[in-house]
């Protein structure tokens, strides 16, 4: 019986530090990583993985940057577009005048504009998702 316990938390803990995975039918953003920029800004690397099924000519996202208190610092809109179907982006933005330590959580604010190729502008938040491997959470 101990040996299955030990086997289940090792199997857990595995699944916990695995890569954010792209799923069938999402668009999954994940904030990577973060470095110092220039000044006292931050640098944000996202990866944002399309197994959606559908390309994207236009996706802007809305974001508000909390401080350690967990007070709104500021808001940031991103354009990321485009996003190519079944492939993953690497885009980086810049969060000026805030350390990257000093970030305790992203909040997916809006999706201001998410225009698949060749369609009309639509709501994409029930096809997003959001992971984090920072130590800053990304949240809706």
């Amino acid at each position: 019986m101990r040996i299955f316990a030990i086997i289940g938390l090792c199997v857990a803990a595995a699944l916990a530090s695995a890569p954010a995975k792209a799923r069938d039918g999402k668009l999954t953003v994940e904030l990577n990583k973060f470095e110092p920029a220039e000044g006292s800004g931050c640098r944000a690397f996202f990866l944002f993985r399309n197994a959606s099924g559908k390309a994207f000519e236009g996706f802007e996202m809305s974001l508000a940057i909390m401080d350690q208190d967990g007070v709104i610092d500021r808001l940031l809109n991103i354009d990321a577009a485009p996003l190519p179907v079944a492939r993953t982006t690497l885009k980086l933005f810049e969060i000026p005048g805030i350390g990257c330590g000093d970030i305790s959580e992203i909040l997916l604010h809006a999706i201001e504009t998410c225009k698949p190729q060749n369609e009309e502008n639509t709501d994409c938040f029930p096809l997003v998702d959001l992971a984090s491997r920072t130590s800053a959470q990304l949240v809706k």
